[in-house]
This record gives structure tokens, C-alpha cells and sequence, in this order.
């Protein structure tokens, strides 16, 4: 009786490692981050109080900045056009934003994912000067994704 125990007990032990799969070998210290699932849209329009702002992703992998006064329409000329911005993430909750430069001065608009308030709004555009002082700071709707 024992026999037939010890031979079942080392058949399944076989059978187990025959059918057993590799797992890859993962390093401890890789952190994988959520804004590697954030889809972020190829065009956004949002309107601030004073501006709309359309970003656009260019086929080279930067990203162009339109914007117009707040009560143009988009289809007129814009009032400042900026190329060659690029995504910057934001930590790992998938809050990130765009940057663009144009003579010395900073425009960063930032996707507001992760904020603490439920009323924040969706994305917020910062100018700062040459000397980096904020001198714009306003939040933005979207217009269009």
C-alpha cells in the first residue's frame, strides 16, 4: 500500500514539472506606471477664459500649439502657433503635460487627471517669463478631444 502511495505521490510530482510554465523573471526594483494606459488624444481643444488652445501631435512625435482669443473661431487664422512642443508625464497617475517654448517664454498646459478636488478642471494652461514667474495661470474646458 505504501508502494502505490510513493508512486503516485512521485507521478504527480513529474506530471506537475512536465506541465509546469515558465514565468518570466520580473526586477524588483520596475515600476510600471498607469500613464502607460492613459490614451493621449491625438488633437485637443480646450477654451480657457481668455484663449482657445488647440494641440495637435505632428508626425515626427512633437506636438503644435494654436491658440486664439477666447471668442475666435478656430477655422480663423490663429494669434500665436507654436511647434515642435513636447508630453512631458507627470508622476504615475497619468497626469501629464504639454510643454512648448517661444522666445525664452514657457507654455505648459497640463492634464489634470489626479487632483484633489472633484471640480477641478480637466487641464490648466501655465505661462511662465523668461525668468520663470508664472504669469498666466488659468484652467481650461474641453472644447474637443
Amino acid at each position: 500500500m505504501i508502494k502505490y502511495f510513493l508512486l503516485g505521490a512521485f507521478s504527480l510530482a513529474q506530471f506537475s514539472f512536465v506541465y509546469a510554465k515558465e514565468t518570466p523573471d520580473i526586477p524588483k526594483n520596475r515600476i510600471v506606471s498607469h500613464t502607460a494606459f492613459q490614451q493621449v488624444p491625438k488633437t485637443v481643444i480646450i477654451k480657457t477664459k481668455k484663449f482657445k488652445i488647440r494641440i495637435d501631435k505632428q508626425p515626427n512625435g512633437n506636438y503644435l500649439y494654436q491658440s486664439w482669443n477666447a471668442n475666435a473661431k478656430i477655422t480663423a487664422k490663429p494669434s500665436m502657433i507654436i511647434s515642435d512642443g513636447e508630453l512631458i508625464p507627470d508622476g504615475s497617475g497619468g497626469n501629464y503635460y504639454f510643454n512648448f517654448n517661444n522666445q525664452g517664454h514657457s507654455y505648459q498646459v497640463w492634464r489634470n487627471y489626479l487632483t484633489d478636488s472633484a471640480k477641478k478642471a480637466p487641464y490648466t494652461l501655465v505661462v511662465y517669463d523668461t525668468n520663470d514667474n508664472e504669469i498666466v495661470r488659468q484652467d481650461a474646458q474641453i472644447v474637443k478631444n
